[in-house]
């Protein structure tokens, strides 16, 4: 608990549910908090902190530009302005009347997803307006390529979202089929920051991702890519970009997380985190009802989570109950439930302290124990 919990009666909650935005989506380090921090009691040219930015992203990243915009919802939206109006103060002012300008983005239909509103609505909001290819299913390159070959924008992909629902399209080959037709494209990659490398290897012409999640910054989206459609993103200031603007505190928090993450020993940090999740699934092992097991990240993200499995028989409840006690005690606990209706809850550990994984530990033996 915070002084913060203490102070204004807020509930002090244990996240073991990822980067999950109702709870705050993640935690800063202390380098990145008080870069944060003093930030806000400073006077700055903001065109030389979006400067750092874009030199401190390249450099970090490898991407020829970057900008840092206020979330990866509003990335996503700017980047289809961008699209459309590239720096074109004229365009930029219009928006989002977009009339007289080419105005579609094509997006696979199983990638029209709803992460607390809908994906389709941050097109929407440039002037844009979404082209769903294929079915909720499946989306082929051939079904991709229908709707590119029309006159467009931009195609809009994401990329290991746990919401994105059908199989998954070739991010290279969509790639390049959109390129053939002259059709730029966007990958909204929103908590895959340590594949960074890999998404703009794609040949995309931008990549979104967040700040606020492995990352650690405070809110804030990334975009990262060439340097002219990284450039009208920033143009984008001058109009709808104005309510969607990063702060000073964002931006040079932004910054400390990516050079703490470029100081970072990606392989030890990965050694921890599997052998933190190996000491949780020795000890859930024994509990009584439960089998738990070590998963890996199924968005390809470099460290594994425990996955307990709820024999309601011998367990006294299924995985469903088991996550509502957990979620109603003190404090509340929220795990993955995604599979919990297959008996399956998932925890990941990343962000949580010592105390914290052995305060669920004690829980689920008092719960299961009953």
């Amino acid at each position: 608990m915070t002084e913060f919990h203490d102070r204004y009666g807020l509930t002090a909650v244990i996240n073991a549910r990822g980067t999950f935005t109702p709870l705050g989506v993640s935690r800063s380090t202390g380098e990145v908090a008080s870069a944060t921090a003093g930030a806000l009691s400073g006077f700055f040219v903001l065109e030389e902190l979006k400067d750092l930015a874009a030199r401190t992203i390249a450099e970090v990243t490898g991407a020829e530009s970057g900008a840092v915009v206020h979330c990866t919802s509003a990335a996503v939206t700017l980047a289809v302005a961008a699209s459309m109006t590239g720096v074109s103060d004229s365009r930029i002012a219009a928006l989002p009347d977009s009339a007289g300008m080419p105005g579609t983005v094509v997006l696979p239909a199983g990638h029209a997803v709803d992460y607390g509103h809908p994906i389709v609505q941050d097109i929407r909001l440039a002037g844009a307006t979404p082209d769903l290819a294929g079915s909720e299913t499946a989306c082929s390159l051939a079904d991709l390529q229908e709707r590119v070959a029309l006159p467009g924008v931009a195609c809009l992909l994401l990329v290991s979202s746990r919401l994105a629902r059908g199989e998954d399209i070739p991010i290279e080959g969509a790639v390049a089929m959109a390129h053939r037709h002259g059709v730029p494209v966007i990958i909204d990659g929103a908590a895959q920051d340590f594949r960074i490398g890999q998404l703009l290897g794609t040949g995309a012409e931008l990549v979104l991702v967040s700040g606020q999640k492995y990352l650690g910054s405070p809110t804030a989206g990334l975009v990262l890519g060439r340097a002219a459609p990284v450039q009208a993103v920033r143009a984008q200031e001058k109009g709808i970009g104005r309510a969607m603007k990063p702060s000073k505190e964002a931006i040079l928090g932004v910054v400390a997380a990516l050079r703490a993450r470029q100081g970072t020993d990606r392989d030890e940090w990965a050694r921890q985190q599997r052998d933190k999740v190996a000491r949780f699934v020795e000890r859930a092992g024994g509990l009584a009802g439960v089998h738990a097991e070590l998963v890996p990240d199924p968005t390809g993200l470099p460290f594994p989570r425990a996955r307990l499995g709820v024999d309601p028989a011998s367990a006294g409840l299924t995985a469903t109950a088991l996550a509502k006690a957990l979620q109603t005690g003190s404090p509340p606990i929220w795990a993955m439930t995604q599979d919990q209706e297959r008996g399956n809850l998932t925890f990941e550990l990343v962000p949580l302290t010592g105390d914290e994984i052995d305060t669920i530990l004690r829980r689920l033996a008092d719960v299961l124990a009953k």
